[in-house]
């Protein structure tokens, strides 16, 4: 692994992550958002892609507790994100009607209140998650490239 292109694609998922969170206030903002614009799954949106395969070998650094932290952060995200799809993407509350058209179920304004109260939930979530980043990223900087590449040699 090198130095430069760990930051690099560091960036990259971070941009992801940003990208994803505006989505999801996009949902509850009332556009027509895609469902499977907003991965559930916290290893399929492309910043748990990158977590969970080229972010894992940063362990071989050491002393890189900000990888548990981002994890557990990114779960909290992902869970609350969860109970927003519930309500814009289930099947309850919809007609045998607009399932046959594939027209999006009607939302209430009490769901729309609930939605956004997770919202802020997973805001505050992807505000953790990025300060988390932010400290990985200044590890990375800290760590001399000559140190970096004996860690990460062989990986």
């Amino acid at each position: 692994m090198d130095k430069t292109l760990t930051l690099q694609s560091l960036g990259e998922a971070k941009k992801a992550h940003v990208k994803w969170v505006q989505r999801a206030k996009l949902l509850i903002e009332g556009m027509a958002i895609d469902e499977s614009a907003i991965p559930l799954n916290c290893t399929d949106c492309v910043f748990g892609e990158w977590f969970y395969s080229e972010g894992q070998k940063l362990n071989a650094l050491g002393n890189m507790g900000c990888l548990t932290d981002i994890e557990k952060a990114h779960f909290t995200l992902h869970d609350e994100y969860m109970q927003i799809f519930k309500i814009y993407f289930s099947d309850n509350g919809r007609t045998l009607f607009s399932k046959i058209f594939n027209t999006k179920k009607k939302v209430s304004d009490k769901e729309k209140e609930i939605a956004k109260d997770h919202f802020l939930k997973l805001q505050a979530a992807s505000d953790e998650v990025l300060d988390h980043i932010g400290r990985l990223e200044r590890r990375l900087y800290a760590i001399p490239q000559s140190s970096f590449d004996a860690n990460m040699s062989g990986i």
